[in-house]
Parts: structure tokens; sequence; C-alpha cells
């Protein structure tokens, strides 16, 4: 009987085999783990993914301008005058038929898919134009909304580009109105 007939197919060579290729395997991972973890979001960008803004105080015809996820968040209480200029647009003027926003994905461009409450009282929009990254100004431009001087772009009552380079109109993000508070995120 021969040495390698009496182990019966389990080698030692087999076991170290196993043993290396087992190190091998924890090593690579505890090699890549810290490359796949730097993706994730720092801890400040965590704390500030969904924020409380109090608008009870926000008078019709007044907007403010909140920093959410490092960036600017339009926050408007329109008129009456605002909301009816905004629905007397014919959507076919429009160069972007889409409502951006991220609480009625698919929607067309309507005033009523823009804004947050039925009356369309309140509209919430990322304040960056869509073309180079600007800050638009309110209650400025050709159509009495926001208007960015940096390239001309203008936006209407609703926030949907109307005339100049910026190719959408701007996002309305994730936001729920809940009385006196609004919810973004």
């Amino acid at each position: 009987m021969s040495q390698a007939d009496d182990h019966s197919g389990n080698t030692r060579r087999d076991f170290l085999y196993y043993a290396t290729a087992g190190a091998g395997a924890v090593t690579a991972g505890a090699a890549v783990w810290p490359l796949v973890n730097q993706m994730n979001p720092s801890a400040d960008v965590q704390a500030l993914s969904s924020i409380d803004v109090p608008v009870g105080d926000l008078a019709p015809g007044t907007q403010m301008t909140v920093k959410w996820l490092g960036k600017p968040v339009f926050i408007r209480r329109r008129t009456e005058e605002e909301i009816e200029a905004a629905r007397a647009v014919d959507l076919s003027e429009l160069p972007d038929q889409g409502a951006e926003n991220a609480n009625r994905e698919g929607a067309d461009a309507s005033d009523e898919n823009r804004t947050l409450d039925e009356a369309g009282e309140w509209l919430v929009m990322i304040g960056v134009c869509t073309h180079l990254g600007c800050v638009p100004l309110g209650d400025a431009g050709d159509f009495g909304g926001w208007f960015c001087p940096c390239h001309g772009s203008h936006y209407d009552t609703a926030g949907r580009i109307r005339k100049g380079p910026a190719p959408t109109n701007l996002p309305v993000p994730v936001a729920v109105l809940d009385g006196d508070t609004l919810t973004l995120g």
C-alpha cells in the first residue's frame, strides 16, 4: 500500500491550498472595502438628506431660498396673478414639455404638475439654472419668474424655461407640504 492510498484523497497539500485561498479572499476583501466605502455619502450630506422648513410666515408673492444638499431651493408662495399667468400658457409654446417634477414622474409641464398643492399656491424648485449651473434671480426676466443673467435664460412664474439657452425647466425636488411645514427630501 502506498502513502497516497493511505490518506484517501485528503492531503496536507489540499489543506494548504484551501487555507491560502481563504486568506487571499479575506485580504482582497479587506483591500477593496475602503475603496467601495468611500463612495458612500458623507455624514454631513446624509444629515441634510431631509429637512423641514417652516413656511407659515411666507406671504403670497414672496419667496425664500434654503440650502438643501448643497443647492439653493426656491420656495415661492405665488399670488393669484402669478398662478393665472402660469396656467394660461399653451404647452406647445414651451421648449421643455416635461414637468421635471420628482413628485410626478413623466407628467407634462402644465402648471398643475409643477406645484405642490391643487390651488397652485406653493412652488418649490431647485434654484440652479439648467444651462450651466448659475443661480437665477427671482422676480425678473421677460416672463415675471426667474432670470439667469449669466447667459440669458428666462423662466416663467412656474419655473419653466421660456427663452434662452437652458434646455430644461427648473427641477422640482421631492417635497411634501404639511400645514405650515415643508419637508424636502
